[in-house]
């Protein structure tokens, strides 16, 4: 049902067989984790009284929800490269589409397609992610960039979904506005900021290699605060079969090499 490209057999990889088999199942504990972490997080939060809490208090608290909100999708991206089960990948894809699911109702098929367009065609015309040439800026280009992945039928059932969990279930109306609703867009901000505005941004001295992004080099801990080492983005697309966690290890590895080389 799902076609996951370029075969793995092109795809150039830095560990052992030996290694490798660790992260089959560290990918799928790692997505589990991300999940359950993300529905007990989302529970409570709904349901705790915050009549009290002054606005630096509901603040980290809702940076908390956006960080895992992008875990959610992060995980799915990795589903789409086939690293979260590879060893089962209708497993792997179920996965990528139940996060996606739970992110906003977001089409894993239609996601794992663009998505592979841009791994193909990467800062280009025919890139998805990419502006076309008018919406340069940051704000022009997410709005343009949202208009590929989001459409008014989403929208609306997301409403409805909103109305029905606040009148059936009894919800707080400002813990699912704080908690649900402005996580998920500040979460898609941090997406697109980190993993498509800062890393495919034409440098002045133009594109360096077929890959057209780059590595922002950041702390292990800030990294991962940031975008799940989203940052280091030309490792993913030079190797797009390593799961976010092991790509820190990866830019470590290849700036090591390139050093020796000298």
């Amino acid at each position: 049902m799902f076609q996951l490209e370029p075969p793995p057999s092109q795809i150039k990889i830095l560990t052992t067989p030996a290694v490798k088999s660790q992260f089959v199942f560290k990918g799928i504990f790692v997505a589990i984790a991300i999940i359950t972490i993300w529905a007990i997080s989302l529970g409570l939060l709904l349901y705790i009284d915050i009549s009290e809490f002054k606005w630096w208090m509901l603040l980290p608290i809702v940076l908390w929800q956006t960080f895992l909100y992008t875990g959610l999708f992060i995980t799915a991206h990795d589903a789409m490269h086939g690293v979260v089960f590879s060893k089962n990948p209708q497993i792997n894809h179920f996965i990528g589409s139940f996060c996606l699911f739970l992110y906003g109702l977001l089409s894993y098929p239609k996601l794992l397609k663009k998505h592979w367009l841009h791994h193909h065609h990467p800062a280009s015309e025919a890139d998805p992610d990419f502006h076309n040439g008018k919406h340069k800026n940051f704000f022009a280009w997410y709005l343009y960039f949202m208009k590929n992945y989001w459409n008014w039928g989403q929208i609306i059932t997301l409403v409805m979904i909103y109305h029905a969990l606040k009148s059936l279930l009894h919800l707080p109306e400002d813990n699912l506005t704080y908690f649900w609703v402005i996580p998920s867009i500040l979460s898609s901000v941090q997406l697109f900021y980190f993993g498509t505005f800062i890393p495919h941004t034409e440098p002045a001295a133009g594109y360096q290699d077929s890959h057209r992004s780059q590595t922002i080099n950041r702390p292990i801990w800030w990294s991962f605060m940031t975008c799940y080492h989203f940052g280091y983005h030309h490792e993913h697309h030079e190797y797009p079969h390593v799961p976010w966690w092991q790509l820190p290890e990866i830019y470590q590895k290849t700036a090591k090499e390139e050093s020796a080389s000298l």
